[in-house]
């Protein structure tokens, strides 16, 4: 398989272009992330295609979106905690013991990441999107 079509058939994560929390993810996983993923900002069309065609308004983003989009799930999505989870097993290595996220139930995790969420701007401050280096680009939607 091509490094392009491997690019292409990469999960995206969609992320909030203008947090400075989502950025610092964003190069967090850039940092750690071998190629398994690509990127969206919800500002971007297809961030927001995405969102819209899983269910999320665009112009209110409150929650972080993983996508698959090739493999065994094309079409797949997970959101707030179970999408943490998902990228940072994804990473392999140490970051697979995420997993045990799984233990706490979903009704306690999530509303804690969603009370991150709607406080992330007066917590953490916007910023303007990332710009990706030359040999980070193919990996931006």
């Amino acid at each position: 398989m091509s490094r392009r079509h491997r690019a292409a058939a990469a999960p995206v994560i969609v992320f909030d272009g203008v947090c400075v929390l989502c950025n610092g993810w964003v190069r967090f996983l850039l940092k750690r992330d071998r190629g398994r993923y690509r990127f969206a900002s919800m500002q971007s069309d297809a961030g927001r295609a995405l969102l819209a065609g899983h269910g999320l308004d665009p112009d209110d983003p409150a929650s972080f979106l993983l996508v698959e989009t090739e493999g065994m799930e094309p079409g797949r999505a997970w959101t707030d905690s179970d999408a943490i989870r998902c990228v940072l097993t994804g990473l392999g290595g140490p970051w697979r013991i995420a997993a045990l996220i799984a233990l706490i139930p979903r009704f306690l995790r999530d509303p804690l990441y969603r009370m991150v969420a709607r406080n992330r701007y007066r917590w953490f401050g916007t910023t303007s999107c990332t710009v990706p280096t030359e040999a980070q680009r193919n990996r931006f939607l």
